[in-house]
């Protein structure tokens, strides 16, 4: 598997990635004064995922208003598609990100979900989704039954991206994370997000009851130790890249752009250890070069594919 190869889609057949989940604004606060950048985790990956060359397509729900205008514009200019019924009446989603000195987040969020009724017309290679999208109602309850409907047919990657101040209770958090894990291949967590929904457990235990319900592979990030790659037959350790850190906004979600794009690339290889170590090498880099510039700027594929970034992250 080689991150050479650039990705287009047949505009006859459509994306080969589609993510769904949510698209808002990132006002970041830090001592110097206030910014306001498009995100959200999964228009963030899309983001990503088109800056690397993949046909990809969001279907989200923002508003028809100057925050929803910046949104369009900003996947736009990646290449994304927004794909019909994504912008409604209300007002677009907000998250407020408080930075601390070490480059740190806080988040609040203004944010309502409801995915609209439209599902992709074709079903793409890989379907992406994750974050407020798979918990919130009652959008929530859509992502699931396009889940349903689609795991059967394509590849679909989960990453929860936990925010306990937009969840009810833990339990009930626990329970719809893994009511989705059937409906997925791959799934990708935080160090943070894995010991938030299994408290006191390791990350190999953590990684093992995943993966026995019904995913085919698991990734979890640990900041300055690298990545963890596990499946049923093979765990692969990625160290980490070092990077000088402006902020960690959109770093996850870098590694899971670059996560994704590799699944693309894997050809014949399966998830092999050799297809896992150069999956998550790839998805380190990607992030390495996320967390050195301020919010969520992704690398483009000449960026990823660069020697010159051999700085990886502390952060992912």
């Amino acid at each position: 598997m080689s991150p050479a190869q650039h990705l287009h889609g047949d505009p006859a057949r459509g994306a080969d990635v589609v993510v769904v989940g949510e698209a808002l604004m990132d006002i970041v606060v830090t001592s110097a004064g206030t910014v306001e950048h498009p995100g959200g985790s999964p228009a963030n990956v899309a983001h990503g995922l088109g800056r690397l060359g993949v046909a990809t397509a969001l279907l989200t729900s923002i508003g028809c208003d100057p925050r929803g205008a910046a949104i369009q514009q900003h996947l736009g200019s990646a290449g994304v598609e927004l794909l019909p019924g994504s912008k409604g009446s209300g007002r677009t989603a907000t998250a407020t990100a408080t930075l601390a000195s070490d480059g740190s987040a806080h988040y609040d969020f203004d944010i309502r979900w409801d995915l609209p009724g439209t599902a992709p017309a074709t079903l793409p290679k890989i379907l992406h989704t994750g974050s407020i999208a798979t918990f919130l109602a009652p959008g929530a309850a859509a992502v699931r039954g396009l889940l349903e409907q689609a795991h059967q047919r394509c590849v679909v990657t989960y990453d929860p991206n936990i925010r306990p101040a937009l969840l009810g209770s833990h339990s009930e958090a626990r329970m719809i994370f893994e009511e989705l894990i059937p409906f997925t291949e791959v799934v990708k967590l935080s160090d943070e997000d894995a010991h938030w929904l299994y408290p006191r457990q390791p990350l190999e235990q953590i990684s093992r009851h995943i993966l026995g319900l019904g995913a085919g592979l698991v990734a979890i990030t640990r900041g300055a130790d690298g990545s963890m790659l596990t499946t049923r037959d093979a765990r692969v350790l990625v160290p980490p890249v070092t990077a000088t850190v402006a902020d960690t906004i959109g770093a996850g979600d870098s590694y899971m752009s670059a996560l994704i794009y590799g699944l693309l690339l894997r050809g014949a290889g399966g998830l092999a250890p050799s297809v896992l170590e150069a999956l998550g090498r790839m998805a380190s880099k990607a992030a390495a070069i996320t967390v050195g510039r301020p919010g969520a700027q992704p690398p483009t594929l000449d960026e990823l594919q660069s020697d010159a970034a051999d700085r990886q992250p502390a952060h992912q």
